[in-house]
C-alpha cells in the first residue's frame, strides 16, 4: 500500500487541501505505529526487545533477539539438553568485578574452559540468549531482591555481570553488612537487592562446631526471619532459594518448643531427618510472603540446585572434577535431590494457591533438571591459590563464573517476557472469582 492510498480517518466532506498538516501528521502517525508495534502489556517498544547498540568493545553480540511474542508460552523451558555455546562466555573473570573469589574459577587457574560454552535448548522450544538491555528495559522502574543462602547470592553476581553489558550498578545498601546488599542501575531507575537467609526462617548457631563440625544450628520453624521478612514488601520481585544449609545438623523449634532435629545427637530428641525442617521453613518463608499487607510482587520459587560431590562427601575428599555436562537420559532426579526437590514444589504449590485468593502472583524458577546435568560447572579447588594457607573443601555446591548459573538469567528473562500476558490473565480469574464470592 501506497502513502497516496491511504483513507485519511475522518469525514467524507473535510478536504485534504484545507488540511495539508493534520493529513501528514495522521499519515506519520499510522506508519510509526505500524513499524514500531508497542507490546501492550510491558508498555515498551518492541524495537527495544529486538536492538539494543553495543555497550562495550569486548561484546560481539550474537544473541538470539526475538520479540517477546515470538517464543511458545505453552512450552516447557525446564525440560531440555544442553548443547554447544561457541560464542559464549559473555563476559570474563576480567571484565566483571562482581564475582565472589571463590567463584572465580579461571583466575584460580582452572585449566579447561568448555564448561563456559554450553546453553540449555528446551525440547519444544528454543531459549534465547539472555539480552542484557532487553532484561533492564523490562525490569525499568522496578526492584528484585534474593532471599536465600551463597547460591543464590552467587546468581545474583552472576545477573551483575551479565548486566555489565550495558550498565554497571552502584552501591546503595543501607548497611556495611554484606549480607544485605542493594544495588541501583541509574539509567533504569532498577534495584538488585539480596538478604541473607541460609535456612528462610528464624534461627541462630547453638554450637559452632557440633556433631560433624560444621556447625549446629536452632532453628524457629513456625517463627519468620525479619532480617528479611520486614524489608521485601517493597520489592516487585522476589526470588527465594534455599538447600544446603539444611544438610547440617538442626535442632528444631515449633511454639518455642523442641519438637526434633537432624543429626543432633542430643539425647531425648527425636531425629526428624532435614525433609521436616525444609519442607516447614518454606511453608513458613510462604506464609510470611502472603501475609505481608501491601506486598503485590511476583514471588519465583527458584528451585534446588544439586550438589556433585563424587568420590567422598564434602569434607571426606569428595571432589567434581568432570568437565562436560551429562545428557539427560544419563543422570535421574533421586534420593535426597528428589526428596528435597519435592518438598519445596509441593510447599510452593500450596503457598500459590493461598496467595491467588488475595492476588499474588507464584512462579516456579525450575533450575533443578538443567542443573543436575552440570557437574562441570562448580570451583572444586579453583577457588583460591594452591600455595594459601586456608582450610577450604573441594566446592560442588557453588557456580563458576562464567559458567551454567548464567543460564538462570536465561530463564528468567524469558518467564518475565510471559509474565505480561500471564498476569493480565490471572487478574481477570482473579475479578472473576472475586465478582462469583460477592453474589
Amino acid at each position: 500500500m501506497t502513502l497516496q492510498s491511504i483513507e485519511p480517518p475522518f469525514g467524507k466532506n473535510q478536504s485534504l487541501h484545507k488540511s495539508p498538516k493534520i493529513v501528514l501528521l495522521v499519515i506519520f502517525t499510522l506508519v510509526f505505529l505500524t513499524v514500531i508495534p508497542c507490546y501492550p502489556l510491558l508498555k515498551y517498544p518492541l524495537y527495544l526487545v529486538n536492538n539494543y547498540s553495543e555497550p562495550s568493545s569486548f561484546y560481539d553480540s550474537n544473541d538470539e533477539l526475538i520479540s517477546v511474542q515470538s517464543i511458545n508460552e505453552k512450552c516447557d523451558l525446564f525440560s531440555g539438553e544442553w548443547i554447544p555455546n561457541p560464542d559464549a562466555p559473555f563476559y570474563t573473570n576480567t571484565t566483571c568485578w562482581a564475582i565472589h573469589e571463590h567463584q572465580n574459577c579461571m583466575k584460580y587457574g582452572r585449566p579447561d574452559s568448555e564448561f563456559m560454552k554450553w546453553r540449555w535448548k528446551p525440547h519444544e522450544c528454543n531459549l534465547p540468549i539472555f539480552n542484557p538491555a532487553q532484561f533492564l528495559e523490562v525490569v525499568r522502574g522496578k526492584s528484585l531482591a534474593f532471599v536465600g543462602d551463597s547460591v543464590g547470592r552467587n546468581q545474583m553476581q552472576s545477573l551483575i555481570c551479565l548486566l555489565s553489558r550495558v550498565e554497571y550498578p552502584i552501591d546503595v545498601s543501607y548497611t556495611p553488612d554484606e549480607s544485605f546488599k542493594r544495588w541501583r542501575y541509574m539509567s533504569y531507575n532498577f534495584t538488585l537487592a539480596t538478604f541473607w537467609t541460609p535456612h528462610l526462617v528464624k534461627g541462630k548457631e547453638a554450637d559452632n562446631n557440633g556433631p560433624t563440625h560444621t556447625g549446629l544450628f536452632n532453628l524457629y520453624l513456625d517463627e519468620f526471619d525479619e532480617e528479611w521478612t520486614t524489608q521485601v514488601e517493597e520489592f516487585d520481585y522476589l526470588i527465594l532459594s534455599a538447600g544446603h544449609w539444611f544438610f547440617r545438623p538442626m535442632v528444631y523449634y515449633e511454639n518455642h518448643q523442641i519438637v526434633g532435629c537432624h543429626y543432633c545427637l542430643l539425647d531425648n530428641v527425636t531425629d526428624l531427618t532435614m525433609y521436616y525442617g525444609y519442607r516447614k521453613a518454606f511453608r513458613t518463608a510462604f506464609k510470611a510472603i502472603n501475609s505481608l499487607k501491601n506486598y503485590k510482587g511476583i514471588t519465583f520459587l527458584r528451585t534446588f540446585a544439586p550438589s556433585h560431590f563424587e568420590n567422598g562427601l564434602w569434607n571426606q575428599g569428595g571432589n567434581c572434577v568432570r568437565t562436560k555436562p551429562f545428557r539427560s537420559n544419563e543422570m535421574k532426579l533421586e534420593d535426597q535431590n528428589l526428596e528435597l526437590y519435592m518438598a519445596q514444589v509441593e510447599e510452593f504449590r500450596k503457598a500459590e494457591k493461598e496467595g491467588k485468593k488475595k492476588g499474588l502472583r507464584y512462579r516456579l524458577l525450575d533450575t533443578t533438571q538443567a542443573m543436575l546435568l552440570r557437574p562441570d560447572g562448580h570451583p572444586s579447588r579453583y577457588g583460591h591459590w594452591p600455595h594459601e594457607n586456608v582450610t577450604l573443601y573441594n566446592d560442588c555446591v557453588h557456580w563458576c563464573l562464567p559458567g551454567p548459573i548464567d543460564t538462570w538469567s536465561d530463564f528468567l528473562l524469558e518467564m518475565l517476557k510471559r509474565e505480561g500476558v500471564r498476569s493480565h490473565q490471572e487478574k481477570l480469574q482473579y475479578l472473576s472469582d472475586r465478582k462469583l464470592q460477592a453474589r
